[in-house]
């Protein structure tokens, strides 16, 4: 078995957290949102956290022009905005529109069916792949409500995305 063989075999076993990502462009307040799995707390102190964005998203083109993201855990309870925000595309439907939400700190979406969620500043972008790497510093944030009952890859692992990664 092959290098590439084995590393499939094994990511597609391991069943990640999934996150909601939402940002608002500086420019025009044009709000983007979409369901990510690539992520990962890169740092204790200073906190960092790191999301990758397919380059062929729309929340991809919203986020090159934004200067915060805001990471949001979705509970079980709540798998139709995960569906919403991975089956669908801000390139044809107004998600926003569909969802309850409310405007959070740095003007960002922060979506109310959130267990936690989290705002963090953009300190840096760069290439990872067919993705590239946001690193953000938390500035705000809310786990009043947090649950070990996310929504995780097994929970999305059959939609249909609004693009292909």
């Amino acid at each position: 078995m092959s290098g590439s063989e084995a590393f499939n075999d094994i990511v597609a076993a391991l069943n990640y957290p999934m996150f909601v990502v939402t940002t608002k462009t500086t420019e025009d307040g044009t709000a983007a949102g979409c369901l990510i799995g690539f992520a990962s707390q890169t740092s204790i102190n200073p906190p960092r956290f790191l999301i990758g964005l397919s380059r062929r998203n729309h929340t991809f083109r919203t986020a090159e022009h934004a200067t915060h993201l805001a990471v949001h855990v979705l509970s079980r309870k709540h798998l139709e905005i995960a569906q919403l925000f991975g089956s669908e595309t801000g390139d044809e439907i107004d998600k926003f529109a569909r969802c309850a939400w409310e405007s959070g700190p740095s003007g960002l979406p922060i979506l109310t069916a959130a267990s936690a969620w989290f705002v963090g500043r953009i300190l840096k972008r760069f290439d990872v792949g067919d993705h590239v790497g946001h690193l953000l510093e938390p500035t705000d944030g809310n786990a009043s409500d947090m649950t070990r009952d996310w929504v995780s890859f097994a929970d999305v692992r059959d939609l249909e995305p609004g693009h292909e990664a």
